[in-house]
C-alpha cells in the first residue's frame, strides 16, 4: 500500500502509519504549522533575554538604583516581563527570570536579583 506525504504529496511506502517520505519533509511540516504564534513567542523570548540581559549588566552587585533614562538608554521595555511580585506593604516588583526591579521616586528604578 502506498502513503501519500502530507506536505509534498508524493506517494511513498513504509509503516502504515507514516505520515512522510523523509525528514525533510516531516520538517517541513511541522514548522508550517502555527508559523505566526512561534513568531510571536520567538519575539517575546528574545525581547525577555534582551531585558534579562540589561538588568544583568546594570545589576553585577545585586542590589543597585538606576534612572529610568539609563534603562531605556538600554532599550529596556516596561512590557515584557515573567512575574510580579507584590509585598505586604504594597511595593510591586516586577521580574524577568532572577532579574527584578521596583519603580522608586524621581524616575529611579531599584534592581534586585533573586538568589
Amino acid at each position: 500500500m502506498k502513503n501519500k506525504c502530507l506536505e509534498c504529496g508524493e506517494p511513498f511506502s513504509g509503516r502504515i502509519d507514516k505520515k512522510f517520505c523523509s525528514d525533510y519533509c516531516r520538517n517541513s511540516y511541522n514548522n508550517k504549522i502555527d508559523k505566526d504564534s512561534k513568531n510571536l513567542i520567538r519575539n517575546i523570548n528574545n525581547r525577555l533575554r534582551k531585558n534579562h540581559r540589561l538588568l544583568s549588566v546594570l545589576n553585577e552587585s545585586g542590589k543597585t538604583k538606576v534612572t529610568r533614562r539609563k534603562l531605556l538608554d538600554g532599550n529596556f521595555d516596561f512590557n515584557y516581563f515573567t512575574s510580579i511580585y507584590t509585598t505586604k506593604t504594597g511595593n510591586t516588583y516586577f521580574y524577568i527570570y532572577d532579574q527584578g526591579y521596583l519603580a522608586l521616586e524621581n524616575d529611579y528604578y531599584l534592581l534586585i536579583r533573586k538568589e
